[in-house]
């Protein structure tokens, strides 16, 4: 399987399927990235897009979000200042729990979840693509499958 090493130079071998994974990951965020800056959202970086990931930012605490994107409570602040700074959202009190902070997204924010979320449509149907109908089926099962027996 692909712990075989004969077709690797210099006894390498394959890459595993997470290093796989991770360049198609790579790809799909480079054309999030691309298609919002076309879209006319030039204010921002690649690390305020990548704090989207579905379902999105609307109701979370920066806390959660930082649990969910892998980096500090610090470093979301202060995207999510940026954010704010620029129109995107804001940080309100938490109607639970009024010294934490939830993330509202203005109709700008809104906007650009859309703009996100149509991007990541369009790469998965680039891949479905080039995989064509019976592969991407057989992917998308697959990942789905995993999902489910690996968040639990």
């Amino acid at each position: 399987m692909s712990s075989e090493f004969s077709d690797q130079p210099h006894g390498e071998r394959a890459p595993y399927v997470g290093a796989l994974m991770r360049v198609v990951w790579e790809w799909v965020r480079e054309e999030m990235y691309a298609g919002v800056v076309a879209a006319g959202h030039d204010d921002l970086n690649a690390a305020h897009v990548g704090l989207w990931r579905y379902p999105g930012l609307e109701g979370l605490r920066p806390s959660e979000l930082a649990a969910r994107v892998g980096i500090t409570k610090q470093s979301v602040n202060e995207l999510l200042q940026h954010l704010e700074q620029h129109g995107y959202l804001s940080r309100v009190p938490d109607e639970t729990d009024g010294r934490a902070r939830v993330i509202r997204l203005s109709p700008k924010g809104w906007r650009l979840q859309q703009t996100i979320y149509d991007q990541a449509g369009a790469a998965e149907r680039r891949i479905a693509e080039i995989l064509g109908p019976r592969r991407f089926a057989q992917l998308h099962s697959s990942l789905e499958l995993l999902k489910e027996r690996l968040s639990g």
